[in-house]
């Protein structure tokens, strides 16, 4: 496996581009991942966790946050110690709909990316820092909402 973090795997057949192409909500659902980078750089717990589902999930290597204010909390510190003036990376490498065309389910995504945190004073992260993360969200009041998260160390 290449240590590239940009770098196809040999089990992706498309590329992120070509996923989100064909997706019709690409825009707000690439607005929603760059609302969440921007609050992280921010290091804007408030903003951050507004992106986030009322009764969210957050399932981490070791944590669990269960709701937005928990998420609130718990980024606060976080962004206020060990992650101040850190930025995160998510590079979007695929979209699924849950249900089809006209059902519930239609506002509905899971959402695979690449991620990273680059620490302050870091160009880039380093390859073995990088994660993959399966994210769903949700359309609630025309606004894309994350409803669960979930990373784990990219192998």
């Amino acid at each position: 496996m290449s240590d590239d973090p940009h770098a196809k795997t040999e089990t992706e057949t498309e590329t992120a581009d070509d996923v989100l192409a064909s997706h019709p909500d690409e825009p707000e659902l690439l607005a929603a991942f760059e609302a969440t980078m921007a609050a992280w750089a921010g290091g804007d717990a408030n903003a951050f966790a507004d992106g986030y589902a009322e009764d969210a999930t957050v399932v981490l290597p070791g944590v669990h946050l269960s709701g937005r204010a928990d998420i609130r909390a718990r980024m606060g510190d976080a962004f206020a110690g060990p992650l101040k003036h850190s930025q995160r990376i998510h590079q979007v490498r695929g979209i699924r709909t849950l249900g089809p065309a006209g059902s519930p389910g239609d506002h509905a995504v899971i959402v695979l990316t690449r991620s990273a945190t680059v620490f302050a004073g870091e160009a880039e992260p380093p390859a073995d820092r990088w994660e993959l993360a399966t994210w769903t969200l949700s359309r609630r009041d025309d606004r894309w909402l994350v409803e669960a998260y979930h990373s784990s160390p990219a192998a």
